[in-house]
């Protein structure tokens, strides 16, 4: 029996499966009603813990027109999650025999990670808090593709609250696996967050520089602007060539602007509170920008005013129309219906479960933290020596600052080289030296008094 298959992440599909997702898409798109036989009998359950018009409505009428079924939970408020029903219990009846495929929204970072968990039936994560968003991410990639033909090398600017936007997080993480160039012109206080940064350059040799505004107009006049490349060595230091002089942007191919996440913001905080960046017809008429075509994940407020409607430019409705034929794509490959997966999927990074005396992830917006019964806390090893770890729900980096062997009963610096010689199941994460030697643990012989000292932040 196949290995049942998830869509959590962007990651979880390689760059050929996505290409083959683009291809049947673009097969899809030539007959939208043709397919009506494809999935006949298939269920689709959407359980949408936020709101959504979109992404609810384009799963919905993608799993129609393949001619399968769908049961929908379109607000979760009025569902037995209101009585405090968990995540997971509603998973597991919902994927008992209710439904042959899951679509779920949800506000804490790292739940459709949960749900997976739990789930006898491929889910599919339709957003989760400000982590990700892997299909809308697919249907922006889609649109790129048939724009340009290819992805490779395209210059993307990525405008707005780059900060929250767990679609922005997803599209730039995919566009760099193509090759793609990101420049970033974020609101400011809105900039991408230090770990996606950090993942880009150490995952996929994306390498931020310094760049000059002046080709980009009026939209970049408020803000720094970044230009993420994996062309550059990787050598270089942050923002800046190696000269030190910022990178002259010629040509742009996309702009993706987006709405401020105001739904994610701290109490008290908003992007609103001084002028918004908003993109119009004086903003695009840059030389730089002539060509560019102008997306965005909708709904949209005033970042994209209404007077662009009419410019050929203006590809956002069109984006929004070419999620049905993905989607079906998605749903008949989740569904067994059709054939675009590898042969062999990459292998997954090394998961170990934690025990209640070990650091938890610190972000309190993730699943771990918000569904406490059947979230344990998880840790995906990223690194051995020096040990990286983070949370195997929201992908948050967890600082260690001791590991300790639960065999030895001994602790160890992050970069002790004799962490390879300790099992992941074995070892135990600590915030610093004194937590480990308070949990029972002593120090491992050959250790200096400096590793006592707590690790830095993690920027």
């Amino acid at each position: 029996m196949a290995e049942l298959r998830h869509l959590v992440s962007i990651d979880d599909l390689s760059l050929a499966e996505m290409e083959a997702i683009f291809l049947k898409a673009r097969e899809i798109s030539e007959d939208l009603t043709g397919w009506s036989q494809l999935c006949q009998g298939a269920i689709t359950a959407t359980l949408f813990y936020e709101p959504s018009t979109r992404t609810r409505l384009s799963f919905e009428s993608a799993t129609q027109r393949l001619g399968g079924g769908v049961i929908t939970a379109a607000d979760m408020r009025n569902s037995s999650a209101s009585k405090g029903e968990s995540l997971a219990d509603t998973v597991r009846v919902v994927s008992s025999s209710y439904a042959d495929l899951l679509v779920l929204r949800h506000p804490s970072e790292g739940a459709a990670r949960l749900a997976a968990d739990y789930a006898g039936v491929p889910v599919i994560n339709a957003g989760d808090g400000s982590h990700e968003h892997p299909t809308q991410t697919l249907c922006d990639l889609y649109s790129l593709w048939v724009e340009h033909g290819h992805l490779e090398g395209l210059d993307v600017v990525l405008a707005g609250d780059l900060r929250y936007s767990r679609t922005i997080h997803s599209f730039a993480y995919a566009l760099a696996r193509f090759g793609a160039n990101l420049v970033c012109i974020p609101q400011h206080g809105f900039e991408l967050p230090p770990y996606v940064v950090k993942r880009l350059r150490e995952e996929f040799g994306v390498e931020p520089i310094r760049a000059s505004g002046k080709r980009l107009g009026d939209l970049a006049k408020s803000s720094d602007v970044v230009y993420l490349t994996p062309q550059k060595p990787h050598q270089l230091s942050l923002f800046t060539d190696a000269k030190g002089k910022a990178q002259d942007i010629q040509h742009v191919h996309a702009v993706y602007m987006t709405r401020p996440q105001t739904e994610r913001y701290a109490s008290g905080g908003s992007a609103e509170s001084e002028e918004y960046m908003q993109l119009g017809k004086n903003t695009m008429a840059a030389e730089s920008l002539k060509d560019a075509v102008v997306m965005h994940p909708l709904p949209r407020r005033d970042e994209i005013s209404a007077d662009f409607d009419s410019d050929p430019r203006g590809i956002y409705f069109k984006q929004a129309a070419r999620g049905v034929p993905v989607r079906m794509a998605l749903l008949a490959a989740f569904l067994g219906k059709i054939d675009v997966f590898d042969a062999e999927p990459k292998p997954a990074l090394e998961v170990r479960r934690g025990e209640k005396d070990e650091l938890r992830c610190p972000k309190e917006s993730c699943i771990s933290r918000t569904e406490i019964r059947h979230a344990d806390t998880k840790y995906k090893l990223i690194s051995r020596v020096p040990l990286q770890v983070a949370c195997a729900y929201c992908s948050h980096e967890i600082q260690v600052g001791a590991v300790g062997c639960r065999t030895t009963q001994e602790w160890h610096a992050p970069n002790s080289p004799q962490l390879k010689k300790v099992r992941p199941e074995e070892m135990a994460f600590f915030a610093d030296a004194q937590e480990a030697e308070d949990r029972g643990f002593r120090a491992a012989p050959g250790f200096s008094e400096a590793e006592r000292e707590p690790a830095p932040p993690v920027l």
